[in-house]
């Protein structure tokens, strides 16, 4: 079994919007634990992004970033697992985002899709601010600070990975390849020793001259097999391999996860703008009030009237927490009107707070004791600062800051 390092790096964030719903939950949250067992995972706090829309908002941040930790905890988050921290306290994610700005065209952050989009979308704010324009940017900071290799994403999100894509390769093509890169690389080449610099010459060749793929992934293998090259020897020695510059920071995958379409309580997808959600850690009394008291198929007016489940608001929720079995039995009540609604309602309801009682155990420790939550934060900044300070360091030598 591959260890976690081979397995890729992954990072993903969220903008602190306080408590989560169960739309975070099925739609995000489920999919990290999962990651976190087999991906070496970084999982942060947007919160400077959350300032490019809410700007005007600074007093609720606080308050906020700990609900929504508190709230990946209870998903199971494992902070033994991933690394979880707070975007603002790392500040090389600011530097790098300024010295990406210096190399990327403005008519790459206009043509983001969500550019436009979402200014439609909050009118009511003021957005003609560079720091909206240029969240996007931010974003792929985000990502090439850690150099992550996939990126779990909605399809919308994708055109965002496929900007930080073009963002680092743009990078290394401009500061991948200094004056003496050969002649680097042949000191990196040297330190290798004189069996494998031969062997890796010899497969380098292969690679290059007659397109030899297998070569290519031995030659990779002679590197990752010896000790004695530090990180920048290695990515140099990877660009050398290419016949050319260093790699420095590496182009991102898109990770496509399942569109989990989480239905709020009014039929359109669950979200705070809608005021259609449950939350994560909801009380068991407002989630039956809410639930109970949720829309059905228009067409059962009475309790003898037949109805059809795929008409129903209900049935979307069925399609997530009911197995098959008994949604059959289920629709087939509805059709013939055998059931009323209360009774499709009442093993939906059943199922939901079984779920949000898991939840809500597992958030009671760190609800009752805020300072392990803060303990948590403060050991996977500092370990995310160590990574973001090794590619931070990298990046100010090429391109010429650190003097």
């Amino acid at each position: 079994m591959p260890s976690k390092t081979e397995s890729g790096r992954i990072l993903s964030g969220m903008r602190p919007t306080g408590r989560l719903h169960l739309g975070h939950y099925h739609g995000v949250l489920k999919n990290w634990t999962a990651l976190q067992e087999q991906s070496e995972c970084f999982f942060f706090v947007a919160d400077w992004h959350a300032l490019t829309t809410h700007y005007e908002e600074p007093g609720v941040m606080g308050a906020n970033v700990w609900e929504m930790l508190v709230d990946w905890l209870a998903a199971g988050v494992d902070p033994d697992k991933a690394t979880l921290f707070i975007q603002s306290r790392i500040p090389q994610h600011a530097e790098l985002h300024l010295l990406l700005s210096m190399v990327t065209p403005l008519g790459w952050l206009m043509r983001v899709p969500s550019f436009k989009d979402q200014q439609q979308k909050l009118n009511d704010r003021d957005l003609a601010t560079y720091g909206f324009l240029g969240y996007p940017l931010l974003q792929s900071a985000d990502i090439l600070m850690y150099r992550a290799t996939g990126v779990p994403v909605g399809e919308d999100q994708v055109p965002h990975v496929e900007l930080t894509r073009e963002i680092a390769r743009r990078f290394n093509h401009i500061f991948g390849r200094d004056g003496a890169f050969e002649e680097k690389a042949l000191e990196a080449l040297a330190k290798l020793g004189k069996k494998s610099a031969k062997q890796f010459v010899s497969l380098r060749r292969q690679w290059l001259q007659e397109g030899v793929s297998l070569a290519r992934e031995q030659a990779l293998q002679v590197l990752e097999g010896s000790g004695n090259i530090g990180p920048q020897d290695r990515e140099r020695l990877v660009g050398y391999l290419d016949g050319g510059g260093r790699e420095i920071l590496p182009e991102p995958e898109a990770l496509l996860t399942p569109a989990a379409k989480m239905p709020g309580l009014d039929g359109q997808k669950m979200s705070k703008s809608y005021n259609n959600t449950i939350q994560m850690r909801d009380e068991p009394e407002r989630v039956k009030t809410r639930l109970m008291t949720m829309p059905t198929d228009p067409a059962r007016q009475r309790r003898h009237d037949p109805g059809d489940p795929d008409k129903c608001p209900v049935w979307d929720l069925h399609r997530i927490y009911t197995d098959e079995a008994r949604r059959l039995e289920l629709a087939s009540g509805c059709r013939s009107a055998g059931i009323g609604c209360v009774d499709c309602k009442k093993p939906l309801l059943e199922a939901i707070l079984k779920e949000q009682s898991v939840l809500r155990d597992r958030a009671r420790p760190f609800e009752q004791n805020p300072k392990q939550v803060r303990e948590i934060i403060e050991s996977g900044c500092e370990r995310a600062r160590d990574v973001a300070q090794e590619t931070i360091h990298e990046v100010r030598t090429v391109v010429g800051t650190l003097y």
